[in-house]
Formats: C-alpha cells, structure tokens, sequence
C-alpha cells in the first residue's frame, strides 16, 4: 500500500484485501514504503504502519522490517535503480530530458486555467535536438526526465472493473519519472520495482485506474510483462462522503486505543465492502481468506457504518471471551484497567484475582461491546466492596438480617447458572416470606449490601454478575458489621 502517513481504515482495507489475495493464493503480501516525496515524509509512520499491521493480525511476509530476498523495501533506499532505469528510457528515446523551470510551468498552469482547460505539460522539450540538449548541460541548467506518452494504448483486463483503456496522451502532458533531486516520481517507481520485486498481482485504490495505461506503456517501454492490476473501489461514510481524516477518527492507533479488537475492524471493512458470497457479522481472518474471491469485488463504493463497530466488537468479545487462550490475555487486560481506574479506591485484592476476574467476563459475555465497559460506573460495585453497616440496613427495614438469611438460603439453592429473569421470580417469592418488608425496600436493602449505592443496575442483574459466592461473601459481611 502507499503510505503518506500513519495507517487508516482506507489503508487497513487496501492491506486487507492484499494480505487475504495472497494467503488464499499461497503467495506472499509485501510491504513497500514509498516515500519518494520527499515534502511528504513524516518520521516514524513507516514503523507505525508496521505496527499496526502486526496489531491487525495481517503482518507482511517481506517489508522494511522483516526484510526479504527483494530488498531494500523503502524506495528512498533504491535510487540507483531507479537512475538507471530512467537511463535506459533516455537511451532508446523512450525518455527525455525536459529543462523547463518551475516558473514557465507555473504560467502554463496558469493560463489553463484561466481559458478554463485542464493544466498540461506543452511537451515544449519534447523536440529538442540532440545538440540542444548537449548545449543545455553545458551550460549546468537543471533538468528532470520526462517519459513519452505515445496514442494507442492497449486496453487491459482489470481484476475489478474488467476491460479499460484511458487514452492519456490525449488528456496529460508527458509525466516527469525522475525529477531533479535525483528521486523518482510514483509512475517510475512503481513499476521498476514490482519488475525486480517480481510482483505478480497488484490491489490498490481505484485513484490509480486510470494512471495504469501510463505505467502499462512504461512497461511496454521497457520489455517488461506487467502484473495484474485489481482497483479497489473507494471506502465513503455511510452518507456517501469521504472518510474525514481530521478528526483522527479513522486512525488505526484510535481504535486501538479505544479498546475495539482488529478482528471488527477486519469484519466491518470487508463487511460494507464486497469479495463474499453473502454478508454475515463475527467472520474471522481464516473465514476471511477462505471464503474470498476477487471477481465478487463490486465496483460501487463501499459505505462503511461506524456506527455499527461496537456490535462487531461485541461479537467478537464473546468469541474471544469463550476462547481458553484468549480470554487469559483479556483477564490480564481487564486487571490493569480495574487498577488503573479504581486504583486509588479500596479495592479489596481479591476483586483482582484471576478466577474472580475470569467470573466476571464469563457472567457478563455477550453483554458487553467493549472490555472498558466493566469499568464505568455502573458497574463500580464489582470492583469495590462496599462498607455498610447492619445500622444501615436496618433503617431500611428491621428485618434486614431476615432478608440477608433468606437470599444466602436461596443462593446454596441455586445448581444451574443464574439467569435476571428466574432471579426476579425467586427474589418476588422471598419478599412474601418476609412480614412486612416491601418489595422495593428489600430491593433497598440488597441493592445497599451489594454495592454501596442507592441506583444501579437491577439487583438481579447485580447478583448475576457477581455470582452467587461474591453475593454471599457480600451480604454476611454487611450483616456482620
């Protein structure tokens, strides 16, 4: 993929869908950091990709990093290769040398516009005779190397959008491949080195369609049998409108840092894209890559609905709740965020205790979208034993110690798995045991040993979460006080 900065949800899927066409095709996906633009270099964001490309669980065979039998794999390293390719063009007549300045390109563009046409190159050095051009370099002018666009282009068979030819003499001036800082343009680029990369199949945004009949003719000049060319269609906001990339809403270390697991945004992007059968939530990468083929790839753009994640990733928690070995990472996970958010609160040693932890995500799997939830507020009471008094609830009721002894009565009695909906009944039934305790103020009273606070979750839905030795634990202590 082509990296301007740090890794976006656009570039996520791009890599996605590289990285599945070559493990569904034993192949090898290959990372190459193109950062020929010098102006647009950012520090770091090469290393950042990578990092979220391991994040994602789609790391490269053959990048900057791991390395490869086709390195170096950042095309700032490469510029020899690229000299040298730009020499043979100039040799056979395929290239030549353009000494135009900034400033007689300027007023072109400028007179484009104002009698409304598209700016284009004039072709101007096109013509210069061989004497001209010795002349010129006597003199040290500066020149970069511009490649000949001939009419006639070969139409060719896109993986995506089928047949397609853009005749690009007839649109553009001849396209600078090496300009004068001795570094390649993308056109030049790309092409030498999915040659000597030996690159069979390329998937990039649809933004390059319509330059492939330029590189296809750079090939040509050269010799070269290209790669396979797939466009992917562009990934728009539900309401048909770009991805903003202002608010760093679609950075991949944003979702990371949220919380959400790489497996949603893998299944969202290919979920609102196409390449499948049918659509279904909760695919995994293996799904992904088995169940994938090029040609159901639609040339309709795809609308992605962020608004949705949180249900992707609350199936894929449950997965990876109900996973042994997974769910042993989100244990850890989730004892860091309880000490992290309620660390400077009595929170007893035993609330962070794996089993107990563990308890906790198999008591609330498939309730929750993001692990962070079990931390906010309304779920503080797993985490802090409240300190109530029997004082306290016996304003509340007199028969506070009756009502303790019925509900520990009632949670020895419980075999199955509690569920809020049974709990109801049987809490509805205990209540008429009681003389003169109302509903609502048991509800008071459980609701006070269990957590400490006056609101909250049901008490049913409390007692489910904590399951029914914490209830126990909770309650004798509260009454014995």
């Amino acid at each position: 993929p082509t990296v301007p900065g740090f890794l976006h949800l656009g570039g996520l899927r791009t890599a996605l869908y590289n990285y599945i066409f070559a493990k569904k095709h034993r192949g090898a996906f290959v990372l190459r950091v193109e950062d020929t633009d010098q102006n647009r270099v950012v520090p770091g964001a090469a290393e950042g990709i990578e990092d979220m490309l391991d994040w994602a669980g789609i790391p490269p065979d053959e990048s900057p990093r791991r390395g490869g039998s086709f390195g170096p794999y950042q095309q700032s390293h490469r510029l020899d290769l690229y000299r040298r390719a730009s020499d043979v063009l100039l040799e056979s007549g395929a290239a030549y040398r353009c000494f135009c300045t900034p400033q007689r390109l300027e007023l072109l563009k400028k007179e484009a516009l104002r009698s409304q046409q598209t700016p284009r190159y004039d072709n101007r050095c096109r013509h210069l005779t061989p004497t001209e051009v010795s002349e010129k370099l006597s003199q040290g002018l500066d020149w970069v190397v511009r490649f000949r666009l001939e009419k006639g282009v070969e139409p060719f068979q896109d993986l995506v959008y089928g047949w397609n030819k853009h005749e690009v003499a007839d649109v553009e001036g001849d396209p600078v491949i090496l300009k004068g800082d001795g570094f390649p343009t993308y056109h030049l680029a790309n092409v030498v080195d999915d040659h000597y990369m030996g690159i069979s199949h390329v998937l990039r945004g649809t933004e390059w369609l319509a330059s492939t009949s330029k590189h296809l003719l750079l090939y040509k000049a050269f010799g070269w049998d290209p790669p396979q060319f797939g466009h992917l269609p562009l990934l728009l906001n539900k309401d048909g409108g770009k991805l903003s990339k202002r608010q760093g809403d679609i950075f991949l270390e944003r979702f990371a840092q949220d919380g959400y697991l790489p497996e949603a945004l893998l299944d969202i992007i290919t979920n609102c894209g196409s390449g499948f059968a049918e659509k279904q939530m909760g695919r995994t990468l293996e799904e992904l890559v088995s169940q994938f083929e090029i040609g159901r790839i639609t040339t309709h753009s795809a609308l992605l609905d962020l608004e949705k994640l949180p249900e992707f990733n609350r199936i894929h928690l449950t997965r990876h709740i109900e996973n042994e070995g997974l769910r042993q990472k989100l244990i850890r996970e989730l004892q860091l965020l309880v000490e992290h958010v309620y660390g400077d609160q009595q929170v007893d040693q035993e609330v962070l205790e794996k089993e107990y932890v563990e308890q906790v995500l198999l008591l609330r799997k498939g309730h929750i979208s993001l692990l962070k939830n079990l931390v906010s507020s309304d779920y503080s009471y797993l985490w802090v034993r409240p300190s109530v008094s029997r004082e306290q609830l016996q304003t509340v009721s007199a028969e506070a110690d009756e009502i303790g002894k019925l509900v520990l009565g009632l949670m020895a009695s419980q075999v199955a798995v509690l569920t809020v909906e049974e709990l109801n009944k049987d809490l509805r039934s205990l209540q008429k045991q009681t003389k003169e305790t109302a509903y609502s103020s048991m509800m008071k009273i459980l609701r006070l040993a269990l957590s400490g606070k006056q609101h909250g979750p049901s008490v049913a839905e409390m007692m489910v979460t904590l399951g029914p030795k914490e209830v126990c634990g909770r309650i004798r202590k509260a009454l014995s006080r």
